[in-house]
Formats: structure tokens, sequence, C-alpha cells
């Protein structure tokens, strides 16, 4: 149970101790190995052209990191290239291709055309013309690669569409309704809808802005219809959308929205947020798939939404959302999650910060098999099987609203299938209903139960109902009933751990106001000791000789500016060795963390600076209780305060608080992050003095003084300096959240008045100790936002 806040009904002294405790993995260690670039001249100046190399850490090549441009001094220099995310990964052409995108870039930018071959060279292709693409769709017909603004066939000969001329934010490429041999569809983010001849690339444009919505995503051809996505949403443009006036309306929740064309009309199916749009042929579509399902995959405020297409019509599908980072109403922050094939009996399907298992064979009427696989930090625009290994795409370090980057970059992560389960716990939360009104007898929207081992049902009503949940077990719609369940105001029931049903859903014996919310989390969090190894060369709480160091990814060029005391060093890109440069004062001012929290007998006290009304509330500040780690983190260090809060992922912080990281969700670029989303990734209780992601890998500092090099640390020639290198999601390897805290310990508080908010999610071994002065009744205060 997520317990918010307390509410006393006297006047008391209390001690309330919430305690969670101790379980981790281990990666496997490569060499070091070593890599190289090659330049040239395109377009008039000298350009990175091609990589290659052989070091490996933790599943990445630094080698392949991708940079908003390509320019030999690796100045960063343009506007709006403030991003550079690689928006789409697909093998062709015994290659592995992708783009990388800048934040709106309709009519190109300085990003680039990548392929890579098996021996991890990459080649860095001069015909790239930028822009913001994530579309991919091999073409069987023609034999050819259809890939943002580019066709490239089976040799890999590369033709381009001049965004200039066709200016589109590539993020969909579709089978034509009528002619599928010889034009594609085009979608883009703005919700142009282009017809493009396969053969000599010439374009039409059929729509300029048919439907709702200002950040089109995904795209997909069956049925006789064209099923289309859109997450985010601008008012402004309402005038053009080629729909009934009724969806022009924009109502609370009315952001984005799923949407078909059958040749003749559009049609809006739901003004809700959407994303991916896919079948069982995925991104190799082809005539024999001309009547398979359609899933799509979208959120609003209380779920995720999984649409399946099944002879024309759309049947509905919640599941838990494993973050909060993806939710907010522009649809910025979602990048494109995807369903795929990778190789697998299933597919995978990546939404809202978890993986799940999907079923090929998923239909409206054959529902079982979606389960949980992982939560996870990485921010994946895409992904894929080559080469025998899963390959993740990622967008990595902006600069949007982040003065703690010099420029952006990202890179791949390669592995296995059995990785990711390595990684986050299987933890999510989702609702049925979130406060809305209920009718009486109306059956919900099934909701995904199966795969999570603990779970429990929240229930709130305004009036005595009584709810009935029901259960389909084996994922064919036949629902029986499971539990009647009367509520006057809030109960809860836990599912037990041996029902086995694929899905619930719930319907009142009266029309009434109803929360309805399940959270689910895992029975298998990770053991510290297993992650001990990997970790072993970082300085705890009680070690006194350590090499701390402030970090910076440098605008100038693309090292890492490394600062120790008086001695500033550049980390090289290839060669990965501290190279002694001037000091810069400026730079090191910029970067020194200073206190932004706080402790008391009870627990650790965050002041957020969010804005309270985008989380709902009144007033200036919200006041946030935490969970203490060691005793050490009250003061500062040796070295001073560790930094707290750092965006190493586009468009979201990582916290590190008291010994334990957080993930953070943000609503606005630049705009201070919703700590009342925050989920506990780690406890990690070491002295880490900053954080942060360069080349695609987390660089963390603060190691112990005899550190030895290995896999994941190097230190400079003089010994004085080291640093930790690996991935993003090695800090589940540290082992699962704990702590001791609460709202109150030995605290005068007045009857009726509640607590500061506590957080509890995320937590999986929870007790609570309750003293007083006096015989008085305590009780929790649930919100459910």
């Amino acid at each position: 149970m997520d317990l918010h806040s307390l509410r006393s009904l006297n006047s008391l002294v209390i001690y309330l101790s919430i305690i969670s405790t101790g379980l981790a993995f281990a990666q496997q260690s490569t060499d070091r190995g070593t890599a190289s670039v090659e330049f040239d001249s395109v377009k008039g100046e000298d350009q990175m052209v091609a990589t290659s190399g052989t070091r490996k850490i933790s599943g990445v090549y630094p080698h392949l990191t991708t940079y908003s441009q390509s320019r030999k001094d690796g100045k960063f220099f343009k506007n709006r290239h403030e991003e550079c995310g690689i928006g789409a990964v697909i093998p062709w052409a015994d290659k592995l291709w992708m783009v990388s995108y800048a934040p709106h870039m309709p009519r190109g930018s300085d990003h680039k055309l990548y392929s890579i071959d098996k021996d991890m060279n990459m080649t860095i292709h001069a015909e790239s013309v930028g822009g913001t693409p994530a579309a991919r769709m091999i073409h069987k017909e023609s034999g050819q690669l259809f890939i943002a603004h580019y066709a490239v066939d089976q040799k890999g000969k590369i033709r381009v569409i001049d965004p200039e001329k066709m200016p589109a934010r590539v993020t969909a490429i579709m089978r034509h309704l009528t002619d599928p041999e010889n034009y594609i569809y085009l979608f883009d983010m703005e919700n142009m809808f282009y017809e493009v001849n396969v053969h000599t690339l010439k374009f039409k444009k059929l729509f300029h802005d048919p439907i709702p919505g200002y950040h089109g995503k995904g795209g997909y051809t069956s049925q006789g219809k064209v099923v289309v996505s859109n997450n985010g949403e601008s008012v402004e443009s309402a005038k053009h959308w080629k729909v009934s006036s009724k969806f022009k309306n924009i109502g609370s929740e009315d952001r984005g929205c799923l949407a078909t064309f059958d040749g003749s009309a559009w049609e809006i199916i739901e003004r809700r947020q959407y994303t991916e749009v896919t079948g069982p042929e995925g991104v190799c579509p082809t005539a024999n798939g001309k009547e398979d399902p359609v899933w799509a995959i979208g959120w609003d405020k209380r779920s995720l939404r999984l649409q399946v297409m099944e002879n024309g019509t759309f049947e509905t599908f919640l599941l838990p959302k494993g973050c909060l980072n993806n939710d907010a109403k522009h649809g910025w922050f979602t990048e494109w999650p995807r369903i795929r094939d990778i190789g697998e009996k299933n597919l995978l399907m990546d939404m809202h910060g978890m993986f799940f298992s999907f079923p090929k064979n998923f239909t409206a009427t054959n529902t079982a098999g979606i389960e949980p696989i992982a939560s996870h930090i990485r921010y994946i625009p895409d992904f894929c099987q080559w080469n025998s290994q899963l390959v993740l795409a990622t967008d990595e370090a902006s600069i949007q609203g982040n003065p703690l980057t010099g420029q952006p970059q990202s890179n791949l992560w390669f592995g296995q299938i059995d990785d990711l389960k390595k990684w986050g716990p299987r933890n999510a939360a989702g609702s049925i209903y979130m406060d809305d009104a209920v009718a009486a007898g109306v059956s919900s929207d099934p909701f995904l139960i199966h795969g999570f081992p603990r779970r429990i049902v929240h229930l709130a009503s305004d009036k005595p109902v009584t709810f009935t949940l029901q259960i389909d077990r084996e994922g064919k719609g036949k629902f029986e009933n499971y539990q009647r369940i009367h509520v006057n105001g809030y109960t809860h029931h836990i599912l037990p751990e041996d029902l086995k049903a694929q899905w619930i859903r719930v319907h009142s014996d009266r029309n009434c106001k109803a929360t309805v919310s399940l959270h689910f989390s895992d029975d298998q969090y990770r053991d510290p000791n297993e992650g001990s190894e990997i970790f072993q060369a970082i300085a705890g709480t009680n070690d006194t000789k350590i090499n701390s160091a402030l970090l910076f990814p440098a605008k100038d060029n693309r090292h890492l500016n490394v600062i120790n005391g008086s001695q500033n060093y550049d980390f090289t890109q290839f060669g990965f060795e501290f190279q002694v440069t001037k000091p810069n004062v400026k730079l090191a001012e910029k970067l020194t963390p200073h206190a932004e929290f706080s402790v008391d007998d009870a627990s650790v006290i965050l002041v957020s600076k969010e804005s309270r009304a985008i989380v709902g509330k009144q007033g200036k500040r919200t006041v946030l209780r935490l969970p203490k780690g060691p005793a050490a983190y009250d003061r500062p260090f040796s070295f001073g305060h560790p930094r707290m809060h750092r965006e190493v992922e586009s468009e979201r912080l990582m916290a590190n608080i008291h010994g334990t990281f957080y993930e953070v969700p943000f609503w606005i670029v630049g705009a201070p992050a919703l700590y009342t989303k925050m989920r506990p990734v780690c406890t990690h209780n070491r002295q880490i003095s900053d954080f942060t992601t360069w080349n695609g890998l987390l660089v963390l500092a603060g190691l112990k003084a005899d550190a030895q090099e290995s896999t994941h640390v190097y230190k400079s020639d003089d010994g004085k300096t080291a640093l930790w290198f690996g991935g993003i999601d090695d800090l589940w390897a540290f082992g699962k959240p704990v702590g001791v805290g609460g709202p109150w310990k030995d605290t005068q508080v007045n009857a009726g008045v509640p607590s500061d908010p506590y957080l509890m999610t995320g937590y999986d071994q929870k007790r609570i100790e309750l003293t007083a002065d006096k015989d008085t009744k305590a009780t929790a205060w649930l919100v459910y936002k």
C-alpha cells in the first residue's frame, strides 16, 4: 500500500519508522579494448566519417556514440541541435542501420544516417540530411529499406528525399492501401500525410493536418485501413482536422488520438495519447498480412491503454505503468515506445519504463501471455535483433534545459533478452478508475494482472457500493465472478499469489464516483552482495582515502572534463586516457554541488520546487519526506556534498539522496522536476561525488584511493584520479532500495493535521512502528493522483 500521509485524531507525540530491507546481480567483464576514428571532408567541413573499436563496457561500445554534429574539432555550435537521440535501428543489407534526430528540424539538420557492420565498424554516411526521424520499414516488393528521408537498396546504395522539398519529421512509414507495390505512406509528427513512389521517390502531400494532436507517432496498414497515432496536443491547429467537430472540443483529458484512414475518410477511435501502432509483421509488412490485427499502445492518467483492431473494430485493454516519466500531456517525453520482433518466441514491448513479453498471436479474442519482464532506466526510442544480439537505441544526453552537459550524445546497448531480466523489478501500478463517474452494472475494460507476483487492489467510492471483481483466466474473453467487495469509503483486497488469471475487470451495483487502483510488485529483489564485485572500487561511507571528482561532458570537444581539486583532466573520447589540462575555475564553480535537502530525527526532508498546479496541489511548496541511509550522509564528506541530481537520460532526472538513487520525471523541459512522482532505483551507500552519462556510459566518481584498474575502472597515470564506467541500468546491481524513516519522530502533532507525505512506493518490505504519549487513533490518508 502506498502510504502518503497520516492524520491524527488527537494531539500526541509519535514515532513512526518505516523500514525496508535487502537483494542484486553481477555483470560479465570484457577486455578494455581500443577505438579509432576517421575524418574526411563532408559538405565543406572536416567531419567524422567512420569509427571502429573493440572496447565494450556493460554492453556499450563507446566508439559508436552519436553526436548532434560530426565536425572534426567536436565543438557544439548550432542552435536547435540540442538533442541527439537514436530514432530508429533496423538490420538491412548485412548491416545495422540507424538515424539520429534533432528536437524539431523538419527541414533537416546535422544529424546522421549510420550503418554498422558485424565487426562494429561504423560508417557515418555523407548522404545524411538529418532532421527529426524515427520511421523505418522494409518494402518487400522493391527490395528497399525506407528509413527517415532515405531509401536504401539491397547493396546499401542510398537515395534521399530532400527535406527542404518534403519537410517532415518522419515518424511512421506504412504500406499503401491501393498500390502497395509502387507506393508507401509517410506520416510525420505534425500529422502531415505523404504518398511516395518507391521507384522515383516523387512524393505528394495528401493531407496537411487531418487529425487532432501535434506529436504524431506510429502508423500501420491492415484490414483496409491505415491506423495512426498522436500523443500530444495543440488546439490551435483544430481548423485543419478532417474529422467530426465533436473531436475538436478539447476535454480535460483530450490529448492526441488514435485514428484510421480508409482511403476516403478519417475516423477518430479515441482522444487519448497513443504512440506505437504495429502488427505481427512489424517493420517488414507484406501482402500476406493485409488482414492481420493491429496493436496500438498509449496511456492516460490512469494506466497504459492497448487497443487491438480486429475485423475493423477496436477493443481496449489496460496495463500498469512502470514509471511516470512519460505522462506529460504534451507527449514530448515518450520518444517512440515499440513492439518489435527480437528473434524470440514472443515480441518485446516497451512502454513507460517497463519491458513486456508480447505474444505474436495476440488478438481481441486471444489475449493470454502478456507479462512483465523488467523495469529499466534507459530511454529507448527503438530496438531490434541484429547479429544474434538484442540492440537498444537510446536518447541519452540532451542539453535542453540541462546545463550539466556540454553537447548532446547517445549510443546503443548490445546484449540478450536474459540481461534485461536482471535489471529493475516488476513493479508497476495503474488504475481502472481514478475518481471517475461509474455507471451501475457496466463492466470496466480488462486490466492485466498476469505475471506480477504480488498484487493488491485499492477501492474507494463516494457512497456505499458493492464492487464485483471478475477475472479472465485463459485470455479468451470469458470472465467469471471472483470476489464481491463492499466499500464504504475505502478498502483493499490482496490478490492471492496462486490466483491464475490474465485479466481482471470490475463493475459496481450503484452509480458512484470511484477509484479502483492496482499496485504490483516483484518478489525477487536484488541482493547488494551479488553486485559487490562490479562496484567494489567505489568508496563506501566509512572509507577515508578516496579519489573524488566533478564531471562534465565537454562542450569544446568530445572528451569528458574531470576536475579533482586543483587538477583538471580531459578523459579522451577514444583513448580513454586522462590528459592534464589547465584549471577551469568557472567550470569548477558551476559543477560544485550544494546541499539541497535536510535531515531531522524522522527522515530526509526535501522541498520540491515543482509546479504544484501540475500535481493538483495548492500553495507555494511541496515538502516531501524520504527514507534515511547511513548517518554519514547527514553532513558533507571530505570532498563536500555529493551531487544530488542530474539529467543522465534525456528528459528525466536521476537523484542521489542519502545513499539512494531515484528516478524523477520532468513535466516541462527546464522546469523543476516532479519529485512527487519519483521512484527509488537502488540504495548504494557509497561516497559517489558525481555522476553523469558520456559516450553512452554511466560515469561514477568517488572511488577508493587504492582502486585497481579493470573493465569498469580507469585511473590517471599519477593514480590520483579514477572513474568508474558502466551502463545506466547497472545501477540496479547496487541492490534494492532500503531505508528507515517516517513523517514523525517524537513530534508534537495536532489533531486532524496531516503529516508531510512520506515515500513508500518501490520498497518491498515495509513495517510501521507507532508510539504515542497518550491513547490515540492514527489513520492513513490515501490520495490517488
